[in-house]
């Protein structure tokens, strides 16, 4: 869904093919919206020809004035693309000492018979961005990034990430680890790494959580196809034991009740739905592990990871019952209230148990072939452990696809919460152009700041969806930049200014 401002930029006449062609171009969204500045000019053309305005124009249209801004400031989109051909940042990583963390782990490596330990980037829900508990391959390896994985041996260690954190990888990275470049050239994937590391009959390990099932079949295969080795799906965590007490609670936020004037749907409806689909597909039952699933599913929100609107949980569905898994912690009357009747609340930590049990209960001892769970493909292979290989069907989320499907109502939220977001960006472009026309002195969190204030005066604001990327000069060609005083650079009006934004709304 595109942007109020966006919109309005495309109804505005557009360059013609004899037009010069600027560097870079012009893109917004509601969501994520970029904000370059730059000293890449326009030339001058004949009166008749039709230009593209500049959006500095545009913002002084709509807010009935005329920018006086120097030749050389623009304000375009930067494709992400270009960040390769900017020059390197001045702002330095802080570097990790991992070796005692690595002896440490290897020692336990030793202790269980695992001669590779493997420690992915996501939590046991797959998620995307996870809780600093989950921080693992952080931990271990000093690595910082969001995508990338830690292999270690008991006399190696590797890291392997991609083209977005070379640089960044090569500074947080100490004496102890390799950096694997994901895509270059005679560099094997981290899969293929493992493999090799692994021939001879080896023991490769990794938590039975933080992989999916589909994933740890392909692995296991591509292991001992290489050179007779196997992967071990354990039940504890080994950098969790090595984290010890410093490793930082699993946070239990309040749950929040989304209200059904921004679902559109009461859960019980949706609940209705997808059991029409488990009679539909002949199925015992339904296991789901996605965060965003289980929320809209069950008209509900939390804020246990840091810029997602989601709690740690699981659910399972039946053609008779349902269950939530939660954190004890995060039950209350507002949430016992919505739930109802509909819905019996367990413990988080009793997910794999009480799936265990559940198919142990439900063999019908004179059918052909066990009833089967439906399976998604996000789900980890510790509950398929749990479950039963045998009792388990691998599809594809049901509740992926409804949730794709919106209604009117999630479909008129999307357009109003876009007007709304759009009116702020406009806001703060705006602003923004007045103060450095007038030679007022913003840093890189100032301008941030700034922009946050403006949405939060707006109806329905939450919060934001990742920190925002407001950077400067060089500091824009770091990955996922993030600025923070005392080392926030000044807004210099000749440089390159980007500003990567994003929103969370109900709506």
């Amino acid at each position: 869904m595109q942007s109020a401002a966006f919109r309005i930029l495309r109804s505005l006449p557009t360059r013609t093919s004899n037009s010069p062609k600027p560097a870079l171009s012009c893109a917004r969204s509601a969501t994520r919206s970029r904000l370059c500045i730059s000293r890449q000019s326009y030339s001058t053309r004949s009166r008749n020809s039709r230009q593209t305005p500049s959006p500095g124009t545009l913002l002084a249209a709509l807010s009935h004035r005329q920018p006086k801004l120097p030749n050389s400031l623009r304000i375009l989109g930067l494709p992400r693309r270009l960040f390769s051909t900017l020059p390197e940042s001045t702002s330095q990583h802080t570097m990790a000492n991992t070796t005692e963390r690595l002896a440490a782990l290897r020692a336990l490596m030793k202790e269980n018979g695992i001669d590779v330990y493997i420690v992915p980037s996501e939590d046991a829900h797959q998620s995307e961005y996870t809780s600093p508990c989950d921080g693992r391959r952080e931990y271990i390896s000093g690595f910082t990034g969001s995508a990338g994985w830690a292999l270690i041996t008991h006399d190696k260690a590797a890291l392997s990430t991609d083209g977005r954190y070379f640089n960044q990888a090569e500074q947080q990275l100490d004496e102890n680890w390799t950096l694997l470049k994901q895509g270059m050239p005679d560099v094997p994937t981290w899969s293929e790494w493992v493999a090799a590391e692994a021939t001879g009959g080896k023991n490769v390990g990794v938590d039975a959580s933080l992989l999916t099932y589909a994933f740890s079949k392909s692995l296991k295969t591509k292991i001992q196809k290489k050179g007779g080795g196997d992967l071990v799906g354990m039940t504890e965590n080994l950098v969790d034991k090595v984290w010890g007490s410093e490793r930082p609670a699993r946070p239990a936020e309040p749950v929040i009740i989304l209200d059904k004037k921004f679902a559109g749907k009461d859960f019980v409806e949706k609940i209705e739905d997808l059991r029409k689909e488990l009679t539909k597909q002949k199925s015992h039952g339904l296991v789901l592990t996605g965060l965003d699933e289980v929320m809209w599913l069950f008209n509900i929100r939390g804020s246990d990871i840091p810029f997602n609107p989601v709690f740690f949980c699981y659910a399972i569905v039946t053609p008779t019952t349902t269950t939530l898994f939660i954190n004890p912690r995060q039950r209350s009357s507002e949430l016992e209230s919505h739930l109802g009747e509909h819905v019996q609340l367990v413990d988080y930590d009793n997910v794999l148990t009480t799936l265990t049990a559940l198919s142990e209960n439900t063999v019908d001892e004179k059918a052909a072939e066990p009833q089967k769970f439906l399976f998604p493909a996000n789900a980890s292979w510790a509950l398929a452990q749990a479950l039963g290989e045998k009792r388990l069907e691998e599809i594809r989320s049901p509740v992926t696809v409804a949730k794709a499907i919106k209604n009117e109502t999630e479909l008129e939220g999307m357009r109003q919460c876009h007007i709304r977001d759009g009116v702020a960006l406009i806001e703060y472009f705006a602003w923004l152009e007045e103060q450095l026309r007038n030679g007022v002195e913003l840093d890189e969190v100032d301008a941030a700041d700034k922009l946050e204030e403006f949405r939060k005066k707006k109806e329905n604001f939450v919060g934001l969806s990742f920190g925002t990327i407001s950077s400067t000069g060089a500091n824009a060609a770091v990955i996922h930049y993030h600025p923070e005083r005392p080392t926030a650079a000044k807004i210099d009006p000749n440089a390159i200014y980007l500003c990567v934004s994003p929103l969370y709304l109900p709506s």
